[in-house]
């Protein structure tokens, strides 16, 4: 056995060992929660319009057409027409697409002039199902590396989740981080069909021990994706592999979040389970593809 190995097998028995409180974790969501809604109209307006800069405007219907891929971008890259003294036209962090949208919005970023300020990133590995051999995932995840997109969203084989093969997980991560090369890799670990909360843990710290740049919440396609109690316990795991590895990792909540108000909820929890420097674009991103409107809807208003 490889020294490797051995030092992944001991990670990932000392997370199946690790308890989860669900009770201490669902009272760390209430303080969550309360800290949210006792924010004032001016700081909401500044953290809201900070949001804009997390978010990866995503479009994942299918059949888009390069409009479709054109409006996205210009919404990504013209969000809002706000007078706060910003100091910079504000944008999203990336645009999330198809890989076969992804040279469309490559281009449609290029033509707006903002290709090196707008990430492109885009699903593969047999989004969301992630059920197809993994030799096919990874030549689905070396295509979109081809194409130049900038970060890879992938998604954990649920299989090897709920049957508890943890180092079969690791392994098809690796392969997968290798097949990504400089382009970041976000594993989702499509934590609504996961069994609990436990296995959230274990799989966030696999993922991160695989080379995973960000860590992510859920597909969208789940019939339960993002919730606070999920985002509780992979900041945890984050913080433990952090203090053992000193290498930072992020954190992508998806699906479900439509509001200004989870927005906010989001961006709490990042802070208080996290700190501050975890509230970037590097570290923290937002899936959504309709939250964008309810969050300029909101501005306007406190305004």
């Amino acid at each position: 056995m490889s020294d490797v190995t051995a030092s992944v097998l001991v990670h990932i028995e000392k997370a199946s060992i690790r308890d989860i409180s669900e009770s201490e974790i669902n009272k760390k969501v209430d303080e969550i929660i309360n800290k949210a809604e006792l924010v004032n109209s001016e700081d909401k307006v500044k953290l809201l319009l900070n949001a804009i800069t997390y978010l990866d405007l995503t479009s994942l219907k299918g059949g888009e057409t390069f409009e479709d891929i054109k409006e996205l971008c210009q919404k990504a890259a013209n969000v809002i027409d706000v007078n706060l003294q910003w100091k910079n036209p504000i944008h999203t962090a990336a645009v999330c697409v198809f890989p076969a949208s992804a040279c469309d919005a490559i281009k449609a970023l290029k033509d707006l002039n903002v290709r090196d300020k707008i990430e492109v990133a885009s699903v593969a590995g047999d989004f969301p199902a992630a059920a197809l051999p993994l030799k096919q995932r990874i030549d689905e995840v070396k295509q979109v590396v081809e194409y130049g997109v900038d970060e890879i969203d992938i998604v954990i084989s649920r299989k090897l989740a709920l049957e508890h093969k943890w180092k079969e997980l690791y392994d098809e991560l690796t392969l997968m981080k290798e097949a990504c090369g400089k382009a970041k890799m976000k594993t989702i670990l499509a934590t609504g069909d996961l069994p609990g909360l436990k296995e959230v843990y274990i799989a966030s710290i696999v993922a991160m021990l695989a080379g995973s740049d960000f860590i992510k919440t859920s597909t969208g396609k789940e019939i339960v994706n993002a919730t606070l109690p999920v985002g509780v316990v992979m900041c945890k795991a984050i913080k433990d592999y952090y203090v053992t590895h000193q290498r930072k990792v992020g954190l992508k909540p998806a699906g479900g979040i439509k509001t200004s108000e989870d927005t906010l909820q989001w961006m709490k929890l990042i802070e208080k389970e996290l700190g501050n420097e975890w509230l970037s674009k590097d570290l923290f991103r937002i899936g959504a593809s309709s939250v964008l409107d309810n969050i300029i809807k909101t501005v306007h208003a406190l305004k």
